[in-house]
């Protein structure tokens, strides 16, 4: 007598092969209709921050920056030139950060959306990857609608400009893997926006060579820099924009230092997801 395997549960309304096939594609799909319940109010921010950053730092302390230092510019160039790459690669932080901390922090301790989730086959790791993509989507728009702001404004003057793009990418993702991996230890968030505002974000965006050369600052306090995406991202994308002098080997820090944060960031999330829904 053959004996047949009765599905019950979720099992018996999920194809459990095509969850094993594309269950972080899933999870990125319910991520981001979720994301287009506010899409017209993140696109808002997205051509809203460039445009007063552009009007107010680039363009107005810019012109009184220009007439100061005369023909030679900073760095070779005019001020919003300059500032561009930084602009860029801090939104694209900022993006990633906002699609990876809080939803981790919703489906763990708010919502527990997670946990459903994994009562079906999805796996805490597919779960982290994810919320990741979705991340991932966020950021690529945000670069992209950013990018088309400094475009408009005259702030990229080489016809290479465009590949600033993907390593604006690349240092969101990288941060955004990390803090997505953070986010999923919390405990207690009661005072981890603070923290993150003013203790990371903060220091990260007035101390990675955003607004001046890193090498301007006192050397105790370059450090910050030289631990940030941000200034990795900035250093690559004034390279790409308008040839800012870097030493090969500095290039390949750069980007092998991104990348590894990417990767870390990754495996780290999806160790800490599986562990804490298997409790």
């Amino acid at each position: 007598m053959s004996m047949t395997t009765i599905r019950q549960g979720s099992a018996q309304l999920v194809n459990s092969e095509k969850v094993r096939l594309r269950g972080a594609l899933y999870v990125a799909e319910a991520r981001i209709h979720s994301m287009m319940k506010w899409i017209w109010l993140i696109i808002g921010i997205a051509i809203a921050n460039p445009v007063l950053y552009l009007i107010s730092v680039g363009i107005g302390l810019g012109g009184l920056i220009d007439e100061s230092v005369g023909a030679a510019g900073v760095d070779g160039v005019k001020y919003l030139t300059f500032l561009a790459p930084a602009l860029l690669a801090q939104a694209a932080i900022q993006g990633a950060l906002e699609e990876t901390v809080y939803p981790t922090i919703e489906g763990f301790k708010w919502n527990k959306t997670f946990f459903s989730m994994n009562s079906t086959p999805l796996s805490g790791v597919q779960i982290s990857i994810g919320v990741f993509l979705a991340a991932f989507f966020r950021t690529v728009y945000t670069v992209l609608f950013y990018f088309g702001v400094m475009w408009a404004f005259g702030a990229l003057e080489s016809p290479a400009a465009w590949l600033a793009i993907p390593t604006a990418i690349l240092a969101g993702t990288a941060f955004g893997a990390l803090m997505q991996a953070l986010a999923a230890r919390l405990e207690n968030e009661n005072i981890f926006f603070v923290i993150l505002g003013r203790f990371i974000m903060m220091p990260l965006f007035l101390f990675s060579g955003t607004f001046f050369p890193l090498t301007s600052m006192p050397f105790f306090l370059q450090w910050i820099g030289w631990i940030s995406p941000l200034w990795h991202a900035t250093e690559l994308g004034r390279y790409l924009t308008y040839g800012h002098a870097i030493s090969p080997m500095m290039m390949w820090v750069h980007f092998l230092l991104l990348a590894t944060m990417l990767v870390v960031g990754l495996y780290l999330s999806a160790r800490i997801f599986t562990k804490r829904l298997a409790k």
